[in-house]
């Protein structure tokens, strides 16, 4: 089975294993892990940020960063957040002038901005610009370690210290501090020096993935193809896309829902390899193109992470 559901689905390699193996440990509730101490330190470094707080979960990032930026119940818009890489653009990168023009925009408008950088180093590595020059931009910025970057969980808040210091509060408040962390913050140290360059490699699978379904036929959109993701228009095709899922999955491959409606998105990663891009390029037209065998439709719900 060829998975490109998404870049959720990497398994921790024999390195990052080792590395978390041989991590030195302390009680991270009390500030003595060292490794999470030396992952919170090289991440504020990366994210142009004074100070960063390791995590379990993005989403418990991302929750923390509106926490401390907003007021539970303030009806006035407060904040204006920004994901780079884009999930629901097909992984698309924000140009870093666009990125500032509505920044400066919301700060004249006396808004705090929040960076959701779920991706931001496939965002980084694809147009060349240092993820520090997007996260300064930002009061908070996040980064997931789970996705691209390969660990089996976590993911880094960070801001300026008056506001990491509040951070760490709601870290507890929310059930996020953890006791000998730096098992799993081995797994981030790990990431962020072998996994960042590497993922021009998925941007460049997921290209000849693109190209080899245009030539097949299929309605792919290059210019939208930046990153790691690649969107298939199977409503073009008339096809739903339950039915179409369940005809991929027939033939080996699995795809998983976009945000627009019969759009299906195949995401690459470190442990997709060339030769599965090969056979994907062979059984998605294929699979697409059969209408006479029986399909049960798919059941997953259309959650793109």
């Amino acid at each position: 089975m060829i998975d490109l559901r998404s870049d959720t689905l990497t398994q921790p390699s024999p390195g990052m294993r080792k590395a978390m193996a041989e991590a030195i440990v302390g009680d991270e509730q009390k500030r003595e892990d060292p490794t999470v101490i030396a992952l919170e330190e090289r991440a504020a470094d990366l994210l142009g940020q004074q100070e960063a707080v390791f995590l379990p979960t993005a989403t418990m990032a991302n929750q923390i960063a509106l926490r401390i930026l907003t007021e539970p119940g303030a009806a006035p818009t407060r904040i204006v957040c920004l994901e780079n890489t884009h999930n629901g653009g097909g992984g698309r990168v924000w140009p870093l002038g666009h990125l500032r023009e509505v920044v400066s925009a919301a700060r004249g408008l006396s808004l705090h901005v929040h960076l959701d950088g779920a991706r931001l180093m496939n965002a980084a590595v694809a147009s060349g610009v240092p993820a520090a020059h997007y996260g300064r931009e930002f009061d908070t910025v996040t980064l997931c370690l789970s996705k691209g970057l390969g660990c089996p969980l976590g993911a880094l808040i960070a801001g300026s210290h008056e506001r990491m210091v509040k951070a760490r509060r709601m870290k507890h408040l929310f059930g996020g501090a953890m006791r000998q962390a730096g098992i799993v913050a081995a797994a981030g140290v790990y990431a962020l020096e072998q996994n960042v360059e590497r993922l021009a490699d998925d941007h460049a699978n997921a290209r000849h993935l693109a190209e080899g379904l245009v030539e097949a036929g299929l309605p792919v959109d290059l210019e939208q193809v930046e990153t790691n993701f690649v969107q298939l228009d199977v409503g073009r095709l008339g096809l739903a896309a339950d039915d179409a899922v369940a005809r991929l999955r027939a033939e080996g491959v699995l795809l998983s829902f976009a945000a627009r409606k019969d759009v299906l998105r195949a995401v690459t990663h470190l442990d997709v390899t060339a030769d599965d891009i090969e056979g994907a390029i062979e059984r998605i037209p294929r699979a697409l193109a059969s209408t006479d065998r029986p399909v049960e439709l798919a059941s997953e719900a259309p959650t793109p992470y």
